[in-house]
């Protein structure tokens, strides 16, 4: 199961998040494999992604505060720079065109490392036939069961739900809404902030943003 599956949306947000992760098979192709993964990175940033994280490393936010950088761009630069062979690392995107261009060069370079894409399932084999791939596995996401009465609102577990290891919380996302609210900060920032505990990067800060804003306007 991947952390990257149950995001929660609708058809047409959600149109705007798609994951990839990547990582080698421990004891199979681990051992030398952080240049292919160090590609990988390299990749998603030719093609347009909106964060970055290194499961074992920590996202560009974490990187840069760790190694007292400059800013996440330096941060983004030492996560690149200094991958391990063992990392599971992350991409998140918001165009289907990027996708598709991500998968034509993954296809191209054949890093022979294990891919997963999360997004909605149509979409996601749509970018793959375009570039003459198959899935090999197909996971989807069965919903939520028990005491759903006490879940908070769809609209925050839509924010929520892009961290796959709940490390951005409810409180926090009301929070970052209600400075938005008053004026204290934009989408754009409240996003970024929301994205600092996602320790894995696959926090979608532009979907995040375009959630914050319609949210405020209503």
């Amino acid at each position: 199961m991947s952390h990257t599956l149950h995001r929660v949306g609708t058809e047409e947000n959600l149109k705007h998040d798609f994951v990839f992760l990547c990582m080698p098979s421990k004891d199979i192709n681990h051992e030398g494999s952080a240049p292919k993964l160090r590609r990988f990175f390299q990749l998603c940033e030719k093609n347009h992604c909106v964060t970055m994280g290194d499961c074992r490393g920590g996202n560009e936010w974490y990187q840069k505060e760790k190694y007292h950088l400059q800013d996440n761009l330096e941060g983004r630069q030492h996560m690149i720079d200094h991958v391990e062979d063992r990392a599971v690392i992350t991409a998140t995107f918001k165009d289907e065109t990027d996708v598709i261009n991500m998968l034509a060069d993954l296809k191209k370079e054949d890093l022979g490392m294990s891919i997963v894409v999360s997004g909605l399932v149509d979409h996601v084999k749509e970018c793959c036939h375009k570039v003459g791939l198959e899935p090999h596995t197909v996971e989807s996401s069965l919903g939520r069961i028990g005491r759903t009465d006490l879940l908070p609102p769809d609209e925050i577990l839509e924010i929520a739900t892009m961290c796959g290891h709940s490390m951005v919380s409810v409180n926090f996302i009301n929070e970052m809404i209600e400075k938005c609210r008053k004026g204290r900060c934009t989408p754009e920032e409240a996003a970024a902030e929301l994205f600092k505990p996602c320790m894995c990067g696959i926090f979608n800060t532009d979907r995040a943003a375009m959630l914050i804003r319609k949210m405020i306007e209503e």
